[in-house]
């Protein structure tokens, strides 16, 4: 399992970013040019030894909205009907699985707890019901095409809005 690697400051900021503290273990596997974390990444069994099948979780406030935004739209919907028409798409979404999947065995040490389900725990590759997920995965380096559409041109806000996140943190520490 690959251990834990952020900084007090970081988790204090994440708890913040996603409204509660995070379930460790956890790292970051993305910032932002202004330096905040973007994406965690955690294996798949959690300190406490439930399982967690969600590899990559989005923490970044101002891509989670845009990401709930597109949800809202109908967008996950858009995408799963467009993989069922598109084979080039529906092959990228199963190459996508394979590769989440051996990401999530590689950062549980090879033991992958979830090992039956795929992307946000879906059992089918094609099936598309987290945005949150699929932006996550294209931070973190991914070939993931629906993560790389929401990103478009702008993957990052342009008021370093998590800069009044980290004072907040900072109240709590």
């Amino acid at each position: 399992m690959t251990p834990s690697t952020h900084t007090a400051d970081d988790a204090a900021l994440l708890a913040v970013q996603i409204g509660r503290p995070p379930r460790d273990p956890w790292r970051v596997g993305s910032r932002c040019s202004y330096g905040y974390p973007t994406a965690i990444v955690s294996p798949s069994r959690l300190e406490d030894g439930s399982p967690f099948p969600t590899l990559a979780w989005l923490s970044c406030p101002y891509l989670a909205e845009r990401a709930g935004q597109a949800e809202s739209a109908g967008e996950a919907r858009y995408w799963a009907d467009r993989a069922a028409h598109d084979p080039a798409l529906a092959a990228r979404l199963a190459r996508l699985d394979e590769a989440v999947r051996a990401a999530r065995a590689a950062e549980s040490g090879g033991a992958d707890a979830c090992a039956e389900v795929g992307l946000a725990g879906q059992r089918d590759p094609l099936g598309v019901k987290c945005l949150h997920a699929h932006l996550a995965l294209a931070l973190l380096g991914f070939d993931d095409p629906i993560g790389h559409a929401l990103l478009g041109d702008r993957a990052e806000c342009d008021d370093a809005r998590c800069t009044a996140l980290k004072a907040r943190a900072e109240a709590y520490a």
